[in-house]
């Protein structure tokens, strides 16, 4: 994997592994037990690293923060004791299912030969390098011993450091994860509650039963998998494959810009948010840069996930635990994508958005418990703004920058705030031909 980006880049950070161990909850639970999955965590079985950054602090030097981390992990594994334990395959039901066994979450120390100073103006945005700050696995683990969650830190010459936490997407989407942080920093202090409780009750979003779907639901591949003893529920995941790796960056000017054309033609009580001109506009890149023998009249259709949490009767608790996310797809012409107005395609966006009703999630949940399937389209868009990890308070202080790390899935765009002057920037990977004309494509209708 290759950069074209313009941002200069570090695609090694000369880092040196010192530690691997597990890291067990403080005090071992007296009843075990197995937390049921909800139909969305069934399907979400892949990692999702992240790294946040801090600057140096005199009083919280790498090796103490490491062991102030490893004693708040510990700690937080109490609540969170699922992050501790292993996915386990009931065999009657076909179902995922997590064996809270105190197995532990995965620790890693390293190092790196170089400061946050030598990456410059790199250190605030993803690079490929950073992809050695959040190991997925431990290496002296078998593979099927691999821990559900694992934290690093990595220490710079400069005496700098970054946290770097890698989890399986099933047990925490952005916002369960964004309250774990906040969590594990609490119980980095001296005799500091939570602060937040955590809300395990993954029941919350279990399918009705006997199912109710009530909504076609196109956003979901049915695999047609059998169901019950003997099965196992898909993954949606996508092959690895030799992928160019570019950062697009839209400042404050270029929003402004893009929420003047969409508000040309949109209903007047659409919402215009920052996400939809930018996933509106990523979408259009996307659609043309990849298969060129589509026809004007085939539609194009873009993922993005919605966030339950206020959208559900009663609401979901802001640290519910599990993904209290569903997807929702849009779709357009490709002449429409090509020629039409692009205040349509921002309230196409906005139109499917709002029809993540109750009801509608409801049906989504028992239309996954009758199909087993997976989500479909052709490109999910998905959104860190508003996550606020850089706004965890830590005893060493709030990151100074965190972000998503590349990984292999050409199929997911990041839409994530840039540091640099508060406009967003977009995470893209896609083979090389492919990116040549995502870039082409960007800077074309960017400037129309």
């Amino acid at each position: 994997m290759t950069s074209l980006s313009p941002i200069p880049s570090f695609d090694d950070l000369k880092i040196t592994f010192q530690e691997y161990s597990l890291v067990s909850p403080s005090h071992e639970k007296t009843q075990p037990k197995s937390i049921f999955l909800s139909n969305i965590d069934q399907i979400l079985d892949y990692n999702i690293p992240t790294a946040h950054f801090f600057k140096r602090n005199p009083d919280f030097p790498p090796q103490i923060v490491a062991e102030k981390l490893k004693i708040a992990l510990r700690r937080v594994l109490v609540p969170y004791d699922f992050m501790a334990g292993m996915l386990e395959l009931n065999p009657q039901t076909g179902r995922l299912e997590i064996d809270c066994n105190g197995a532990g979450a995965g620790f890693v120390v390293a190092s790196s030969e170089i400061s946050l100073d030598e990456m410059g103006d790199c250190l605030i945005h993803p690079n490929l390098g950073y992809r050695q700050l959040a190991v997925e696995k431990l290496e002296n683990l078998a593979h099927d011993d691999k821990p559900l969650c694992v934290f690093q830190i990595t220490s710079f010459k400069c005496g700098g450091f970054a946290i770097g936490m890698s989890t399986n997407h099933i047990i925490l989407d952005g916002m369960g994860a964004k309250a774990f942080m906040e969590n594990l920093a609490s119980q980095a202090f001296d005799d500091e509650p939570l602060a937040v409780v955590p809300c395990n009750n993954r029941r919350l979003l279990s399918a009705r039963s006997p199912p109710q779907v009530a909504f076609p639901h196109h956003e979901y591949l049915d695999l047609n998998l059998p169901t019950g003893e003997g099965s196992r529920p898909p993954v949606y995941d996508c092959n690895r494959e030799e992928l160019n790796f570019r950062i697009f960056k839209l400042n404050p000017t270029d929003i402004t810009n893009l929420k003047v054309k969409a508000k040309s033609a949109t209903n007047e009580n659409t919402k215009i948010s920052t996400f939809k001109v930018a996933a509106a506009l990523m979408w259009r890149c996307h659609a043309f840069s990849g298969d060129l023998g589509h026809k004007k009249d085939e539609y194009s259709t873009i993922l993005t996930s919605i966030n339950l949490r206020s959208r559900v009767n009663p609401q979901l608790p802001l640290s519910y635990s599990g993904n209290g996310v569903l997807p929702i797809g849009i779709s357009a012409t490709f002449d429409d994508l090509e020629k039409g107005p692009f205040s349509r395609l921002v309230e196409l966006i906005s139109n499917r958005i709002n029809d993540m009703t109750y009801e509608y999630a409801k049906s989504a949940f028992d239309w996954l418990e009758v199909h087993r399937g997976v989500p479909h389209g052709d490109y999910l868009i998905a959104s860190w703004l508003g996550l606020g990890f850089d706004q965890v308070e830590y005893p060493w202080g709030k990151p100074i920058y965190s972000c998503p790390i590349v990984n292999h899935r050409k199929d997911i765009c990041w839409i994530f705030r840039d540091a640099v002057d508060d406009g967003v920037a977009a995470m893209v990977a896609l083979p090389a031909e492919e990116m040549v004309r995502f870039e082409a494509l960007f800077y074309e209708f960017l400037g129309c």
